[in-house]
């Protein structure tokens, strides 16, 4: 059984969501994507830095494992090969019970948007899998925005797109740096636990 989530004290004119960990429950399947795709280039990454770097964007982790790691990696093409390899794991996608919750309850009374450091493809891929594609007025994905999360950016240029205050919107993350961002945009915040942290 899931706990509902505690959200603070609104009311909130918009909801904004992360995707992957927040409302697909995506991030074992990128894992095995990022194993499988490195794998190829004999290059590590333990599941603690994964997840650890979760939010940030696709290129920008190859580029970080590049440097770490002494490798020459093509990134564009490693990226390429990772989110086909996620593509192909769609069909076993489950959504996060919790959030899905959110999303139905308060679907048409107010809108909402998802906020993400992975690519508009990839998002959108996943929320079909799933069917809640129709449900968001806006995404926000990777390469739309200069400076990724911890940097409010994303979460605000989704509040304008939106036409809402910043401080009207409510934020569900998964990540700490996905929570820093919401933050630093001045909005309050829902954390939505790891797939580790949730009772089993």
């Amino acid at each position: 059984m899931h706990q509902p989530l505690a959200l603070p004290a609104g009311p909130f004119a918009a909801f904004l969501f992360d995707c992957d960990g927040t409302i697909v429950d995506s991030m074992p399947l990128h894992y095995v994507a990022w194993k499988r795709a490195l794998g190829e280039w004999q290059c590590e990454f333990p599941e603690q830095t994964f997840y650890a770097w979760g939010g940030y964007p696709v290129v920008k982790i190859i580029s970080l494992l590049n440097e770490q790691q002494g490798l020459s990696m093509p990134v564009e093409e490693v990226a390429h090969r990772k989110e086909q390899l996620y593509y192909e794991m769609l069909p076993q996608l489950q959504g996060v019970p919790e959030v899905l919750e959110q999303i139905h309850a308060q679907h048409g009374k107010i809108p909402f948007a998802v906020v993400s450091g992975s690519t508009r493809e990839s998002v959108v891929a996943s929320l079909e899998a799933l069917g809640l594609l129709d449900k968001f007025e806006v995404l926000v994905c990777a390469g739309e925005y200069t400076h990724g999360k911890p940097h409010p950016e994303p979460f605000l240029l989704a509040a304008d797109r939106l036409g809402v205050e910043p401080t009207a919107c409510l934020v569900f993350e998964d990540t700490e740096m996905g929570i820093q961002a919401a933050t630093a945009a001045g909005m309050k915040s829902v954390k939505v636990l790891q797939p580790w942290e949730r009772p089993r």
